[in-house]
């Protein structure tokens, strides 16, 4: 395949998968970022800003505006370390649980469903690339640190 319409491949695909996820999140009237913050916390559980950082690809000072916010919908509670008072957990709520659960699309399902409509070696293909590409992607950006 050429470099370009690999590329092309490449931004329609993550086109199309952005597109799903923010009309599922749309639907519950959340935007993007507060979405991504959300997902990791649901998937996570209690985690420190710093970990929701690093995990969202955003600075602390982004996370934690994003984190306010959400606390003032009642989707986010910040609890303090009981071992460590400078450490700060972030988690979400009963009423994002709620929220979610009643939710009509799942993109991780919705995922799953298109990956299970493909034969098992092109799956294989498919997530054994994804992780490449993956691994590629974080060794530039150590490299760029």
């Amino acid at each position: 395949m050429e470099k370009s319409n690999l590329f092309l491949s490449y931004l329609r695909v993550t086109q199309h998968m952005s597109q799903q996820f923010r009309n599922h999140f749309g639907r519950m009237d959340l935007t993007f970022p507060q979405a991504m913050i959300l997902t990791v916390l649901g998937e996570d559980g209690p985690v420190p800003i710093s970990v929701l950082a690093e995990r969202t690809g955003s600075a602390n000072s982004t996370v934690s505006g994003i984190v306010d916010r959400l606390e003032k919908l009642g989707l986010a509670k910040r609890q303090r370390s009981e071992t460590d008072r400078r450490v700060i957990y972030v988690s979400a709520t009963e009423k994002y649980a709620e929220l979610r659960d009643r939710a009509v699309t799942d993109v991780h399902s919705y995922f799953s469903d298109l990956m299970s409509s493909m034969p098992e070696e092109d799956r294989n293909l498919v997530a054994s690339a994804l992780q490449k590409l993956d691994e590629a992607l974080n060794r530039v950006e150590e490299q760029g640190k």
